[in-house]
């Protein structure tokens, strides 16, 4: 039990260490900067994929996943088939695309300010899953009042969000940002990048209930399809700024977005292995992971909010918690 606890606060540190060196190696000037974080995080899971067809041939041939402890197939085994990817393409699809516009999304907004909100995407799912479970023949979503608070808390603090950055005196606005020395777009259009992921990533979790509802597929299979799609567009990614916009990947500059890429991918895994444990009461720590990035981007990259935006970070914190604990999808 306390081997998965431990799990999943290599999680939450992971992924909130994806969000920090992501958004530590992005330029504002770089239009290519979403690219660059594409192909580091494709990168990284395209090489942990192929340790996972390996691990899988090596599991399988000594007894399969059930001979091993159940934490050494979580991390290293698949039984991933090429069809799999063709199947599980449209929610990869869904899922990758969310990622790539919060990569664009860390061009413009403050990290403190974008992570609460594309993590908000749990409450959305939730929603959707309660309209399209009957529809589909699922058992109906039941929501208890934890759940409802959750789910407003969140709602109240993202509109609280989008209104305080937009209603905040410029003067104001300017002198916060001058000690990060980052300067950010100056309108509601910038949040729209991160409510954008928090939309698209939920629609990849609703497909991913109704996939799973329809496909016989496991799990290791699906996420290696993920990873394997992800390393797909790490390929197109590279093509298309080594050779089309003839700038560079391996610079020193871009090695923060590795370090992201890395971290991304053993908070994916890590998840994974929380995932299929008997010890689902842990998952609401990783969901937190946001309050740690917002944590690191106040302490390493110098962001500074007004009392406003924290509280409305706060009321969103809250209902991302609630949620985690509570949620019935």
């Amino acid at each position: 039990m306390y081997m998965y606890f431990i799990f999943a606060l290599v999680a939450l540190l992971c992924w909130s260490g994806s969000d920090l060196f992501s958004k530590k190696g992005t330029d504002e000037k770089d239009a290519n900067s979403h690219w660059k974080v594409t192909f580091a995080v494709g990168l990284i899971m395209g090489i942990h994929f192929i340790i996972t067809l390996i691990g899988g041939a090596v599991i399988d041939a000594n007894g399969g996943p059930d001979s091993v402890p159940k934490f050494v197939s979580s991390l290293f085994y698949t039984d991933f088939q090429l069809i799999d990817f063709v199947k599980y393409l449209p929610v990869s699809a869904l899922y990758i695309l969310a990622m790539v516009l919060g990569y664009i999304g860390l061009r413009y907004i403050e990290l403190s300010i974008s992570s609460p909100i594309c993590n908000c995407s749990g409450s959305l799912a939730v929603l959707l899953c309660a309209i399209i479970f009957p529809i589909i023949g699922a058992d109906p979503i039941e929501f208890d009042a934890f759940t409802i608070i959750g789910i407003v808390a969140i709602t109240i603090g993202i509109i609280g969000i989008g209104i305080v950055d937009s209603k905040e005196n410029q003067e104001l606005k300017e002198m916060r940002r001058k000690e990060s020395n980052r300067k950010y777009t100056k309108s509601f259009l910038a949040l729209l990048l991160p409510i954008a992921y928090l939309i698209i990533d939920a629609l990849g979790t609703v497909g991913d209930e109704v996939f799973f509802h329809y496909v016989d597929i496991s799990d290791y299979s699906a996420n290696s399809a993920f990873e394997l799609t992800f390393f797909l567009l790490a390929i197109f990614s590279f093509v298309w700024v080594k050779f089309v916009k003839k700038d560079k990947l391996f610079a020193k500059k871009n090695g923060a977005l590795y370090v992201g890429g890395l971290c991304e991918t053993i908070g994916q895994v890590f998840y994974m292995a929380v995932i299929f444990s008997p010890y689902e009461q842990f998952l609401p720590i990783i969901s937190a992971y946001c309050v740690v990035s917002v944590l690191w981007s106040r302490i390493f990259l110098k962001e500074k909010l007004s009392w406003k935006h924290y509280l409305a970070i706060g009321i969103t914190f809250a209902g991302i918690i609630l949620l985690g604990i509570f949620s019935p999808v």
